[in-house]
C-alpha cells in the first residue's frame, strides 16, 4: 500500500470535512511551542457523531497508521465525552501531529463501540472507562474490571460528578466500602510528633554561636 504523504493540519481536516460533512461537529487546530526553541507544533481536535468514531479512525490510518496514546473522558453533566487521543506521522521530526477525536454520549445511552478490531492496544484504556465513567463498550473483547477491585459497588462510578460518582462517605472510608466484616482493619502506623525548632535556635546551631 501506497502511504499518504505527509500533510498539513488543514489539509487533514479538509480531508475530514469532505468525506463525513455534517457528522463533524467541530475541527480545529491548536499551535504549540516545544522546548527551548518553541518549535512549532500542531493538535488538531475533531469531534464526530458517536457513529463516525471509527470511520475516522480508519480514515486516519489511511492517511498514516497512527500511534495510540490514551482515551480520555469527562462529565459533562448529561453527557458523558470521551477523547481518543492519538498522533499521525509518528517520529516524523517536526512533523508529527496529535489528533484527538472527540464524542458526547448522552446518559441515557453510554454505549460506544469498541475501537479494538482496529487498534488492540486500545483496550486498557476501554476497560478503564467502563469502570469509571460506566459506560458500555460494545464488542470488547475482554471487559472485566482491571482498576477497581471486585468487591467495589456496583453502580458507582469514580469520575462522575452526578449521583452515581464517589459518595461523601466513601471518600472519608473508602477502604471500608464493600468491605467483609470479618476482615481486619488496615494498620494504620502511629505519626511521630514533630518538634519544632525556634528560627533563633536554629540558626545557632547552623553557625555554632549566636550571632553578637
Amino acid at each position: 500500500m501506497t502511504e499518504t504523504p505527509h500533510l498539513s493540519p488543514q489539509e487533514i481536516i479538509d480531508l475530514y470535512k469532505a468525506e463525513f460533512g455534517v457528522g463533524i461537529h467541530e475541527a480545529r487546530i491548536t499551535e504549540r511551542g516545544e522546548g527551548v526553541k518553541k518549535t512549532k507544533n500542531y493538535n488538531i481536535w475533531i469531534r464526530v457523531d458517536r457513529e463516525l468514531l471509527k470511520p475516522a479512525i480508519k480514515k486516519l490510518m489511511d492517511i498514516r497508521f497512527p500511534h495510540f496514546a490514551v482515551i480520555a473522558g469527562n462529565d459533562l453533566g448529561d453527557e458523558i465525552e470521551l477523547l481518543y487521543i492519538l498522533s499521525v506521522f509518528y517520529g516524523t521530526k517536526f512533523g508529527e501531529y496529535m489528533v484527538t477525536f472527540g464524542i458526547r454520549l448522552p446518559k441515557t445511552d453510554l454505549t460506544v463501540p469498541t475501537i479494538t478490531d482496529l487498534i488492540p492496544g486500545a483496550l486498557l484504556s476501554e476497560r478503564e472507562k467502563q469502570e469509571f465513567f460506566g459506560i458500555t463498550v460494545t464488542d470488547i473483547p475482554d471487559g472485566r474490571r482491571l482498576f477497581l477491585p471486585d468487591d467495589f459497588p456496583q453502580g458507582v462510578y469514580p469520575w462522575r460528578k452526578d449521583e452515581t460518582g464517589i459518595k461523601p462517605e466513601m471518600v472519608r472510608e473508602l477502604w471500608a466500602i464493600g468491605r467483609p466484616k470479618d476482615r481486619p482493619v488496615p494498620p494504620v502506623p502511629e505519626k511521630k510528633p514533630v518538634v519544632e525548632v525556634p528560627a533563633a535556635e536554629g540558626m545557632e546551631k547552623k553557625t555554632g554561636g549566636a550571632a553578637e
